[in-house]
């Protein structure tokens, strides 16, 4: 399936400009991608935009969906404690690492997950609003429904490995806007260029190399297991229109990030006339109820050699795209740290991380 540009929605000064990069998108073996204005949901390109896939850690954006509702709704607040389980400490990296009984705000656990993506705050968060993992995932899916997003499941908080938990480049554009279009005040949380951490981490800088490098760029998440390959939801802003591109299964996070700024790059220049509406879109492509496994491609020696050069993974990549430029600041980090640190339990005694967190009972509607 070539990628599908929208008839009319480059001026022709564009399409002069851009049509070799164009043509190397159109050639390039397939990946779902979709690119949306997420105030009029028009969407100006798509490619397999039905096709079953992986999130990894795209899920967390299913989570912090979860935690806005419940926000909203008065049963959380930013304040909520966090506390980190002995199941939620023994999830494998990336992770913070805190020990068992280490508790934090939800508004830090929030910044983590979507900065460090770690996965032990986000079963902590999971086991916090939900009871349990499992209790989570049925909200997860529950929210999945109710937004119409049909060719998703979530089976865990956080992207790791599991067949039932995929989802389509679509249904991530639908989950998208509507943390954009419902939750404006939790944009914050997508933007965050790095972490400053008060227990002595180093810095974390967000994996969203778009940040600072594109113009406008302004959220929202990554993802990576070898199964999926390099994932991207990439925002940006400009003149007070906000537009959004999904990107599954690149080979490498130069690549995810430099067709994200291309398909952002459409939009913007774009015109809407003939551009469908999300929603509007039918399903299409073939054996498309299946996710396809990139391990074997992603995930070889030869791949991964080819991936390192040396250079920090995040923050100072040189890419080569038009629209992507060096960066010219420091990342902007804001300090996060826990709320009190894991206490010694004695001998027998029940450990704190296995006593569960009082909430606060929903208000009645019309109180």
């Amino acid at each position: 399936m070539l990628l599908k540009l929208i008839k009319g929605c480059l001026p022709v000064s564009v399409l002069t400009a851009t049509a070799l990069s164009c043509a190397a998108l159109s050639g390039a073996a397939a990946a779902p991608s979709i690119v949306v204005d997420v105030a009029t949901g028009k969407v100006y390109a798509h490619e397999e935009a039905f096709q079953r896939w992986y999130p990894a850690s795209l899920t967390k954006m299913m989570s912090a969906y979860v935690a806005f509702r419940m926000l909203e709704s008065g049963q959380i607040t930013p304040d909520t404690p966090v506390r980190i389980s002995v199941i939620a400490a023994k999830e494998p990296p990336s992770k913070m690492g805190y020990k068992p009984g280490s508790v934090m705000t939800l508004d830090t656990a929030l910044k983590i997950m979507m900065v460090k993506s770690a996965n032990d705050v986000s079963v902590a968060v999971a086991e916090t609003l939900g009871g349990s993992v499992n209790g989570f995932a049925k909200m997860m899916n529950a929210e999945a429904a109710r937004l119409g997003m049909s060719g998703s499941h979530f089976t865990n908080p956080h992207g790791l490995p599991d067949p039932q938990n995929y989802t389509t480049a679509r249904d991530l554009a639908v989950l998208g806007m509507a943390l954009r279009q419902q939750f404006p005040q939790y944009a914050h949380y997508f933007s965050v260029e790095a972490l400053d951490f008060t227990d002595g981490h180093r810095q974390e800088l967000n994996g969203n190399i778009l940040l600072g490098r594109y113009n406008g760029a302004d959220g929202m998440k990554t993802g990576f297991i070898c199964a999926s390959g390099f994932n991207l939801v990439a925002s940006a802003t400009r003149q007070g229109r906000t537009v959004m591109s999904v990107v599954l299964g690149a080979t490498r996070q130069e690549t995810r990030a430099a067709k994200s700024a291309e398909l952002m790059e459409t939009a913007f220049r774009g015109n809407a006339a003939n551009a469908p509406d999300l929603r509007a879109l039918a399903p299409y492509g073939q054996n498309i109820n299946s996710a396809p496994d990139l391990r074997a491609q992603i995930c070889n020696q030869e791949a991964i050699a080819a991936r390192w050069d040396g250079r920090e993974v995040e923050g100072y990549m040189k890419i080569d795209s038009p629209y992507i430029h060096d960066i010219k600041h420091e990342p902007r980090a804001i300090t996060v740290g826990l709320s009190q640190k894991a206490p010694e339990n004695k001998p027998g005694q029940l450990h704190i991380s296995q006593v569960p967190i009082p909430l606060q009972r929903p208000a009645k509607r019309g109180s």
